[in-house]
């Protein structure tokens, strides 16, 4: 066919068929899962460095957080791959272990398996995770660092158990990093 350079917004409207309604559908829960699990991944890792970390470790937390980004997406998606592959280390893992029968099980799980991992619901959560976990660590330790000390130890004078602290103090004050690690996801 010929293309016809006529600006319109029919385009547009092609997007909103009925037939891309699913491939939107599952766009968008991946995209929600990813971030979920980043969140809930990255929230020990960054508090952990923003209030214990020091010096040395401190160094090596952010050597290890930064180190996958210095290389290309597309290598960490194809290492992942056949990191994951039905001859991939994965599966050779779970062969020596014994544990064979739970990765057929975990694949053969309608809608989420696949005939592997590197080709299933799972495998693409776990690489997206991989690739979108340190853009939600940096941001959420930034923030946590940036919560003041006295006002936890005030907390705690005024009798606070750890979790309402946690609900009270410290997950309000680190929202914005979490919010921030959710747009970067």
């Amino acid at each position: 066919g010929l293309i016809n350079r006529e600006f319109t917004l029919r385009t547009y409207a092609e997007l909103f068929r009925p037939a891309n309604f699913d491939i939107i559908l599952r766009t968008v829960l991946m995209a929600a899962a990813v971030t979920v699990a980043a969140a809930v991944v990255a929230f020990p890792i960054a508090y952990y460095a923003a209030r214990y970390a020091r010096g040395r470790m401190k160094a090596f937390f952010y050597l290890a957080v930064m180190l996958p980004l210095w290389s290309s997406y597309l290598v960490k998606v194809y290492a992942w791959k056949l990191i994951l592959a039905k001859e991939g280390i994965v599966s050779w893992l779970a062969a020596e272990l014994h544990l064979t029968w739970a990765l057929d099980g975990l694949l053969a799980i309608p809608i989420i398996g696949g005939p592997s991992l590197s080709f299933s619901y799972i495998g693409t959560f776990l690489v997206f995770c991989y690739v979108w976990l340190p853009f939600m660590i940096l941001p959420t330790q930034a923030a946590l660092e940036r919560v003041p000390a006295n006002l936890l130890e005030a907390s705690a004078d005024l009798g606070a158990e750890p979790q309402q602290t946690f609900r009270t103090v410290i997950l309000p004050l680190a929202l914005p990093g979490l919010v921030a690690g959710s747009i970067f996801t």
